[in-house]
């Protein structure tokens, strides 16, 4: 008798996985508006803007999979920009949040770390929130700019994350939770904003409108000024007339006085 293929352990098929999951493209988008903030001399000037929320699940008996990424429009990013993965492996019972690279927001400052983190929190709750969270160290690089480790360092407190440092300088650190019903899916919605399909209907038509009604105040303005210069035209000429009508009445006065 033939020996039974030898099963693939977890880790490999985490791993086939991940790997037949990454390159799917998204499944679900919604539009983002991104309030208008003051501005700020580490990040310069913060106006409205639109975002694409891009989702993607996938579900199999081992692992589920939670992928947002967010797009800007006239904005090229790198691939690993605006990304959040949220991994459930359900042999070991546990929430891991990504990309290993670490989560690299742009525009910066706007609120869209918190909410991505958000997003990903309240999608492992609904589903396993008795799982365990695993954490990770912080990239090194994040951690030299004081001004941007303290708002990173918030931001995942404020969401119920743990910070912890090894060294008195605050370089070494990383986050880490216990469940993740432990954590807090909430975002400051004054700052980031999700529109809903009938909403950005209504945007776009009262952009229109708008629109429409400054061409016709624009098409008015270019009328009137039209007839002004028009009317300026017929004074110039009026002017100009009656200054030769001037110089000839005094060149026949002079004319008749040295007669």
């Amino acid at each position: 008798m033939t020996d039974a293929p030898e099963q693939p352990s977890h880790e490999e098929q985490i791993s086939a996985l991940k790997r037949q999951w990454a390159e799917l493209p998204p499944r679900q988008w919604q539009l983002l508006r991104l309030s208008p903030l003051a501005t700020e001399r580490s990040t310069g000037p913060r106006p409205l803007r639109f975002a694409e929320l891009a989702r993607l699940e996938r579900h199999s008996p081992t692992l589920s999979m939670l992928r947002l990424s967010i797009q800007l429009p006239a904005q090229l990013l790198h691939k690993e920009q605006n990304v959040l993965e949220v991994w459930l492996d359900h042999q070991q019972r546990t929430v891991q949040f990504g990309p290993e690279s670490g989560l690299q927001i742009e525009p910066n400052n706007r609120g869209l770390a918190r909410f991505l983190l958000a997003q990903g929190i309240l999608w492992a709750q609904q589903r396993c929130g008795h799982y365990r969270v695993i954490g990770a160290d912080f990239a090194a690089k994040d951690s030299f700019d004081e001004q941007q480790r303290s708002r990173r360092d918030h931001i995942l407190e404020a969401l119920g994350f743990t910070i912890s440092y090894s060294d008195k300088l605050q370089i070494k650190g990383g986050f880490g939770a216990n469940l993740a019903s432990d954590l807090i899916g909430d975002w400051n919605r004054d700052k980031v904003q999700t529109v809903a399909l009938l909403d950005a209907g209504k945007i776009l038509q009262q952009a229109d409108q708008t629109l429409a009604e400054q061409a016709v105040k624009l098409r008015h303005k270019e009328e009137q000024l039209t007839a002004i210069k028009r009317d300026e035209g017929a004074l110039r000429f009026t002017i100009s007339a009656l200054m030769l009508l001037c110089l000839f009445l005094t060149a026949l006065t002079l004319w008749m006085m040295f007669r």
